[in-house]
């Protein structure tokens, strides 16, 4: 990853899994990293590790991502969004006040990401987004992340053309063993690796080290913009 060496990675979601692997990677690599998150405690050690510039950001607040852009030191090589996961939760009991900024969060925010971006990354740059598949499959309190994960691919083949030269892509995670997956599963998390070493073709689960080396990929890769990469050790395979 030579070509990330004296380049500005921003990584939105940086303080913790798949977003925090990705810092590490680019870090690695040369890169100056810049990380944003909610968590103050997680984000200032993300900061002391890395050396990073951190900052505090929202992507429901369309002033704070605005303001966020506007003061960085200089045009940006790349930015990967890995911000806040979806919710689960069945119709019947979904809170939709939660729901809409959860949406708003997924969608709008990725088009004002994607509308900062335009200015201040560097052509030939990159943005890149990370969603998941859960439109792949409809099943009991998935509706608001499938609409999210449905509505990505489309935004980022929009943004592709609207923004160019910088260059966007989307990541489309199965199940990926990070710390939000041990919050969401609990006492299950176990079970679930235990299934997937089982059954998905690759015979292991899928780690936050395996994404962050797409997202590197999609920065370095100048030929690679508009599509969205799947990333789930083939579970979409499984009957």
């Amino acid at each position: 990853m030579n070509e990330l060496s004296a380049s500005t990675v921003v990584v939105i979601g940086g303080s913790s899994g798949i977003g925090l692997e990705t810092a590490r990677q680019a870090h690695a690599a040369g890169a100056k990293i810049v990380v944003t998150g909610r968590d103050r405690g997680r984000l200032d050690a993300a900061r002391d590790e890395l050396g990073a510039t951190a900052a505090r950001l929202d992507l429901g607040d369309a002033e704070g991502v605005h303001r966020f852009f506007a003061e960085l030191a200089a045009p940006v090589d790349h930015v990967l969004v890995a911000g806040g996961g979806p919710i689960y939760s069945p119709l019947v009991d979904m809170d939709f006040d939660m729901a809409r900024g959860v949406l708003d969060e997924h969608l709008l925010g990725s088009l004002r990401i994607a509308k900062e971006c335009a200015t201040r990354v560097r052509p030939g740059g990159s943005l890149t987004y990370i969603t998941g598949t859960y439109a792949r499959r409809p099943g009991v309190g998935l509706s608001i992340a499938a609409v999210a994960a449905a509505a990505l691919p489309a935004i980022t083949a929009n943004a592709a053309v609207e923004i160019a030269p910088v260059r966007v892509n989307a990541i489309a995670a199965g199940f990926v063993d990070t710390p939000l997956s041990a919050r969401l599963l609990g006492d299950e998390l176990e079970r679930r690796r235990e299934e997937l070493r089982a059954t998905l073709p690759i015979r292991r689960v899928v780690g936050p080290s395996d994404v962050a080396a797409l997202a590197l990929h999609l920065m370095t890769n100048t030929a690679l913009t508009g599509a969205t990469y799947d990333i789930d050790g083939g579970q979409q395979l499984i009957p």
